[in-house]
């Protein structure tokens, strides 16, 4: 499938999640991505499962985690440790314009296939480094890993009840936002080598992403000088707009200007708290939120969520139940939108959920199945020059696979 950046090959020597979300990213938008991978274990999250996805005949099984963020790639399984596979890179590089990697500081330069050395072979080649730690500083040499920079990066600190323990989000999503950022950085470089035709190394460290989006909360502490407090569910700065119980379940509200409070104070049947200088403005509901917020949940746990939900949206306050996963994907609008999408590979069905972009109504989600570990090893190496005698030699060798 073609797409914005159709054209453009890129070089994926990265593992696990932030790297690969990249990559599958541009690959969506219409890249060539070519994935390298071990030829025995390849991404390190094809065995972290259950659950597992499994070919018919059993031959190879590939865990859930490696399916999200591989789709639109081909898979060449070489072993760069030897110096046949080092020379295959070498040749790969020469043709490609983006190399995304996320080895150790100083990984790649061992083997000769750093940024600085590809980049020597081919001046027009960026390259994306991404790391836990940045390309320097006293904590460049350390290993980087979602939970830990959750933590040490004070997203944890922000988050669970204000009596109970910190708490990591349920989804990596530092890695995922620094695949995000990865890929801003990719395309800037792009755009500025089509003006000067010269490639640009990009730094990304997964502290550094985690630290730029605490977002309001980072800058609530730079402004007070003080730390946030947890509120669990609620929001620090605008009230109400947590979640709340009802008689028979939860829902969250998200009142997010006087007017829509208002309306909803109305809808409770108190269109005074509107009139009140204690709950009139946010600032003066962020002041006696205690307060509020206890006489909002009694009147709420006297009906239903579905009615109270129903009587929300016909008011026009922002509010919506709190849904399972299978909820989400049995939702009416995440079905209209097509989110959930089935991709073949051979005989399998594999399950993807689509790429949020639309260009001109049409959705940027490639429809080429993650691969299996070397999958295009051959194509790609005859498509370099090699021959099939070529191949069985490297293959032999277990150079490839």
């Amino acid at each position: 499938m073609s797409g914005p950046l159709d054209g453009i090959v890129v070089l994926d020597m990265s593992r696990v999640l932030a790297g690969p979300w990249a990559g599958q990213l541009l690959a969506d938008l219409g890249a060539r991505v070519i994935k390298i991978e071990h030829p025995e274990r390849g991404d390190d999250t094809r065995g972290w499962g259950p659950p597992w996805l499994a070919e018919a005949d059993q031959v190879e099984k590939v865990a859930a985690y490696y399916l999200c963020a591989n789709r639109g790639k081909q898979s060449l399984a070489v072993d760069i440790a030897t110096e046949e596979g080092q020379a295959l890179i070498r040749r790969l590089a020469e043709g490609a314009d983006i190399l995304l990697e996320n080895f150790k500081v100083g990984g790649l330069a061992r083997y000769g296939l750093d940024y600085a050395s590809l980049k020597a072979i081919n001046p027009r080649l960026i390259g994306c480094s991404i790391t836990g730690f940045g390309q320097d500083g006293p904590y460049a040499h350390r290993a980087g890993y979602d939970f830990m920079i959750q933590a040490m990066g004070g997203l944890m600190s922000l988050g669970g009840e204000p009596d109970g323990l910190p708490m990591k989000t349920g989804v990596a999503i530092t890695d995922v936002m620094t695949g995000l950022y990865a890929s801003v950085g990719v395309l800037a470089a792009l755009q500025e080598r089509a003006r000067t035709g010269e490639g640009r190394h990009v730094d990304v460290a997964l502290l550094d992403v985690q630290v730029a989006t605490l977002a309001n909360q980072a800058l609530n502490t730079l402004v007070s000088g003080e730390n946030p407090e947890r509120h669990g569910n609620a929001h620090p700065n605008i009230v109400p707009y947590q979640a709340f119980a009802c008689a028979d379940g939860h829902l969250v509200l998200t009142v997010g200007n006087d007017a829509q409070f208002a309306r909803f104070a109305k809808l409770l049947g108190h269109p005074e708290w509107a009139e009140n200088p204690a709950y009139a403005s946010n600032a003066a509901r962020v002041g006696n939120r205690h307060v509020l917020v206890q006489m909002i949940q009694a009147i709420l746990m006297t009906r239903d969520r579905d009615e109270w939900l129903a009587e929300l949206e016909t008011r026009g306050i922002p509010a919506g139940p709190i849904n399972t996963l299978t909820e989400v994907f049995d939702d009416p609008q995440v079905q209209h939108r097509k989110l959930h999408r089935t991709l073949k590979r051979g005989e399998l069905d594999v399950p993807q959920v689509a790429n949020p972009l639309r260009f001109d109504g049409e959705s940027a989600t490639s429809d080429v199945a993650p691969p299996r570990i070397g999958q295009d090893s051959d194509s790609i190496l005859i498509e370099m020059g090699l021959t099939q005698d070529d191949i069985q030699r490297l293959r032999r060798a277990g150079v490839v696979r």
